[in-house]
């Protein structure tokens, strides 16, 4: 069984510490039943170089916004921009199983609309979201989610 590949951005270290949290859930779901996928994470940064991804993945993106409201004034995405470039790049975009969203639910609309968009400029579906670090649970729901997805491909 091959592991789920992950492309993810971390601006703040949210997302990086949500996902060092659930590669040791899924290490403990292997250990329990091996046909449980394991973790293959790859972070994108401003100076990742554009590659041809060969296997199919899934991204997980935090929400960073500059100015507008994100519906009705419009929005800026910022410091995420690494990894949209990179789905973007040549075939990658047909490759994405899903996207997860993070941020802060105090934003309201904003909430998790970086996932949105890059879900809907991508053709993927948003597959979840959690905000900041996450709990225990989202890992969970969302490991379980993402591995079901990942059997299914």
């Amino acid at each position: 069984m091959t592991a789920m590949n992950i492309l993810y951005i971390s601006i703040e270290g949210n997302t990086r510490s949500f996902l060092s949290r659930m590669e040791t859930y899924a290490k403990q779901q292997h250990s329990f039943n091996p046909s449980s996928p394991l973790l293959n994470l790859k972070e994108i940064t401003d100076q990742t170089e554009a590659a041809d991804e060969q296997e199919p993945f899934f991204v997980f993106v935090p929400t960073y916004l500059d100015g507008g409201d994100g519906i009705t004034s419009g929005f800026t995405e910022i410091m995420t921009t690494a990894l949209g470039e990179y789905i973007a790049y040549g075939d990658n975009a047909k490759k994405c199983l899903g996207i997860v969203g993070s941020g802060n639910r105090n934003f309201n609309e904003q909430y998790c609309l970086t996932a949105r968009k890059y879900a809907k400029q991508f053709d993927a579906p948003f597959l979840a979201d959690y905000e900041l670090r996450g709990t225990s649970q989202d890992i969970e729901v969302i490991y379980d989610r993402l591995a079901k997805r990942w059997n299914e491909k």
